[in-house]
């Protein structure tokens, strides 16, 4: 089949790769222009546009898909199907409108939960013991689109988001050939979505990365999955900011954030139980074990993280 792929970070890599695995004629690439990166900001191309250089595949990156331009660029290379994956631009209907089989698309979650920009993320913060990947056709609404198949995955209690992430990328690739394979046949099914089960996920903020020890224990153990690799969990201790890689839940209570056990191991109560903090990192130092950091930073009884 003759197809347009859309996609942009390394999520959407194995799923370019299926394609061309599968003998599929990728017409043309279209992903984000490349963006400065590091202390010294030189631009770096997206990983999509690095596989696809290395393919020998045409790379388009505009900066814009309404003015006309890539309208023209997408008629031309005259896809029968288009396949978005993380691409980061919604697609204008013009724009959907021009493959005859539609615009498809790989969304990591099991819609219509978890529609939106960070869907991976927010199944690990929420705590889900399944999460999965969709694929459907894209229509003008975020995610909201006719649904083709669909694929879960249990989430390990100890499961990072970016664990996970690799995981449904994977997963994806293999459901997108499933389902390029079906829409060839001619036999893709289309499920509409239940507008009210719907849920969101939102972009992730260095914000929402803050650690309130006032939440049970649970929630606080969520929060440092979801948020690793990135923005990272962070709190306060003795006023100066620390980042929190990892955790466990622990036996424990005590007033929230305080300091239950600073010998070998870093035990803090919440607002319901309490939490062994597995990975640290203070400003400007390396991320390290806690039991690493508690050897040069011991701690006074009673301590309080988040102040």
């Amino acid at each position: 089949m003759r197809i347009v792929f859309m996609g942009t970070p390394d999520f959407a890599v194995p799923c370019l790769e299926r394609l061309l695995a599968d003998g599929h004629q990728v017409a043309g690439v279209f992903t984000q222009p490349d963006k400065p990166k590091g202390r010294g900001h030189h631009l770096q191309p997206p990983p999509v546009k690095e596989l696809a250089l290395a393919r020998g595949l045409p790379v388009y990156q505009p900066a814009t898909l309404r003015d006309g331009q890539a309208l023209e660029t997408l008629r031309a290379l005259a896809p029968q199907l288009a396949v978005v994956v993380a691409y980061g631009k919604i697609l204008p209907p013009a724009l959907l409108a021009v493959p005859p089989l539609g615009c498809i698309n790989v969304h990591g979650s099991l819609l219509p939960r978890w529609r939106g920009a960070a869907p991976i993320q927010w199944s690990v913060l929420s705590g889900d013991r399944q999460a999965g990947v969709t694929t459907m056709y894209l229509a003008e609404g975020m995610d909201t689109g006719d649904m083709i198949l669909r694929r879960s995955t249990p989430v390990g209690p100890q499961e990072t988001s970016g664990q996970l992430y690799e995981r449904l990328a994977e997963l994806g690739a293999q459901l997108l050939g499933e389902t390029v394979e079906l829409i060839a046949q001619g036999r893709a099914p289309r499920t509409p979505q239940q507008e009210e089960e719907a849920t969101y996920a939102p972009m992730l903020t260095k914000e929402l990365a803050a650690i309130d020890f006032m939440k049970p224990a649970a929630q606080v153990h969520n929060l440092v999955r979801g948020m690793n690799p990135w923005p990272v969990a962070h709190t306060l201790l003795e006023g100066q900011p620390l980042k929190v890689y990892a955790a466990r839940l622990a036996k424990g209570s005590g007033a929230p954030g305080q300091v239950l056990e600073s010998r070998g191991r870093l035990v803090v109560a919440c607002g319901q139980g309490a939490v062994e903090l597995l990975e640290l990192q203070a400003q400007g130092k390396k991320r390290m074990a806690a039991a690493d950091y508690l050897r040069g930073h011991p701690l006074a009884p009673g301590t309080v993280l988040g102040i």
